[in-house]
């Protein structure tokens, strides 16, 4: 059943062009994702879709109700009913002291609260912690239709069917989820190199071809003065002949060159080389540790004995409730707490989500130079690689948007004397294309980085460990999210068999070295070495 349609429209900010759509449609079961970068109308577009702004041209028609939930809470909510209590902010309504976290779980249960045909939806896992995005995924799940902006792509992958892209005003559908479009796209760019490289190619050739046309022109010699009349005309006719041949073949290429079909150069790829020496980077295994952490706001106690260690070189990802402490802890370690032992040759970098490391009224190139240890030339392909390039490292930060603002922080930490990064829910901000850049990037990158995300994606495409808070206590977990996900699957016997299995394989290593050592009782030993094996194979 058709549930909205969207012919011929336009929408204009000023003399720009933000929106245009020839035909779009939303039928019964559609999920549809709507990705984009930073500022290319993906909020505009829900906008018209909701009836909230007008359009210049075009109509939209509406044959079902509407549900929308917002980025931002635009209302006070006086609502009932289980959602609410799920999400627990039953007792937040018209509350003074209320998180980013709770005030989006009260739009979003207000919004579901409707059971409307047709629910739009602007990031709506921004500020939930993991277990609120598992909440939402749930109910997005049994939802019949809807339209979803998103940059957190395991999301999409679990909810979507359709993926709209806006590039350039424009919209390109695809069918399937976020991985299925990241997979199209693969080939679409690979189809998009080939054809550019064919199109320089012949580009080249006929230039080389009409080079070699008018140095044949220029070779054609007049009739020198000693000829007589008679031959002159006579070689005349010949030069006038031979002239009308190669204006004609020089006519012709210039024609193809003209008829070329002209094709984009597809992004470049910038190789990052950072001379992560410059940043005198420790070499100690484990680089900071926290013993007996306890830490309190007011009355609230957050880390209660709590104890960690940070290893060198190692993404580890803080994950947690809303409130837990995640934040709270990256501040303890950068403001260099008693309880948090951290070597001499570490120094860290903060990003944090106020964008503090950053002046306004400066460029963005004056920025990310200023306390730089890396090269004028690094600084502009660290950039460029993050998506920054051209006239626009010249403008000013003020100007630029808040996904390019956090781009320009990161490169000014990428840069810098850290040789330890510290990141605050960095992707938040972000568009997908911009967190897929920032995690390849992240990879590469040498140093040790602690982050705090509720991303899942970003989690598991770039963290080695974990450390979870839960309880005013901190767990340590080496591997990403999904793997954390699957052993908490395992039964806890099955989990006590693999470590006594690990105990005894280790007792029997040890066995079979002692048993090479001079003046040994083997016959203890190889006695030992049996019980072992045997009970191995119990297990």
């Amino acid at each position: 059943m058709l549930i909205l349609e969207a012919v011929n429209l336009k929408k204009y900010y000023g003399d720009r062009l933000i929106i245009s759509v020839n035909d779009f449609k939303i039928q019964t079961g559609d999920k549809v994702g709507v990705i984009g970068d930073n500022g290319a109308g993906k909020t505009t577009f829900l906008n018209i879709l909701s009836g909230d702004i007008d359009i210049d041209m075009g109509i939209v028609k509406r044959y079902s109700s509407i549900a929308y939930i917002k980025q931002f809470l635009d209302k006070n909510i006086n609502g009932s009913g289980k959602l609410f209590k799920e999400f627990e902010v039953h007792n937040k309504f018209n509350s003074q002291n209320i998180s980013g976290g709770e005030c989006a779980k009260l739009n979003i249960a207000d919004e579901l609260s409707k059971d409307s045909e047709l629910l739009l939806t602007d990031e709506p896992t921004s500020n939930l912690d993991y277990k609120s995005i598992c909440i939402l995924k749930e109910k997005f799940m049994k939802i019949g239709t809807l339209v979803l902006i998103s940059h957190d792509r395991d999301f999409m992958d679990s909810i979507c069917n359709k993926i709209v892209e806006i590039n350039n005003g424009k919209l390109s559908l695809y069918y399937g989820n976020y991985s299925s479009y990241k997979k199209q796209k693969v080939l679409e760019l690979k189809k998009q190199r080939e054809e550019y490289e064919k199109y320089i190619e012949e580009k080249t050739r006929l230039h080389k071809a009409m080079m070699g046309v008018h140095s044949k022109s220029k070779s054609i010699k007049k009739a020198p003065n000693r000829m007589g009349n008679s031959e002159a005309r006579l070689h005349k006719g010949k030069v006038s002949e031979k002239k009308k041949k190669v204006d004609s073949s020089l006519k012709r290429i210039k024609s193809r060159i003209k008829k070329l079909e002209i094709k984009e150069r597809p992004d470049r790829i910038f190789n990052i080389g950072i001379d992560f020496s410059l940043t005198n980077p420790p070499e100690n295994k484990i680089i900071m540790s926290g013993s007996d952490l306890s830490f309190e706001y007011g009355n609230k106690q957050i880390f209660c004995n709590a104890k960690f260690k940070i290893c060198n070189g190692l993404k580890t990802a803080i994950v947690g409730c809303n409130g837990s402490g995640k934040t709270t802890l990256l501040n303890l370690i950068d403001k260099k707490d008693k309880h948090i032992h951290i070597v001499p040759k570490a120094t860290i970098g903060y990003f944090h989500q106020d964008l503090s490391i950053l002046n306004f009224d400066k460029t963005v190139f004056q920025n990310v130079m200023k306390n730089s240890v890396q090269d004028e030339s690094e600084v502009r392909r660290t950039l460029a690689k993050l998506l920054i390039c051209g006239d626009k490292i010249y403008n000013k930060v003020s100007t630029l948007s808040g996904g390019e603002r956090v781009r320009v922080s990161f490169a000014k930490l990428f840069v810098s004397d850290a040789n330890v990064l510290l990141f605050d829910e960095p992707t938040n901000y972000l568009d997908v294309k911009s967190i897929e850049v920032f995690e390849n990037f992240l990879k590469d990158y040498k140093g040790t980085v602690i982050y705090v995300s509720h991303d899942k994606a970003f989690i598991n495409a770039t963290a080695d460990r974990l450390l979870i808070i839960q309880n005013k206590k901190i767990t340590e977990f080496e591997g990403n999210l999904k793997e954390f996900e699957e052993i908490k699957k395992v039964p806890q016997k099955q989990k006590d068999t693999g470590i006594e299995k690990s105990i005894l394989q280790m007792k029997l290593t040890y066995i079979v070295t002692q048993m090479s050592l001079k003046n040994c009782n083997k016959d203890e030993l190889e006695k030992e070495y049996e019980d072992i094996v045997r009970r191995l194979r119990k297990l």
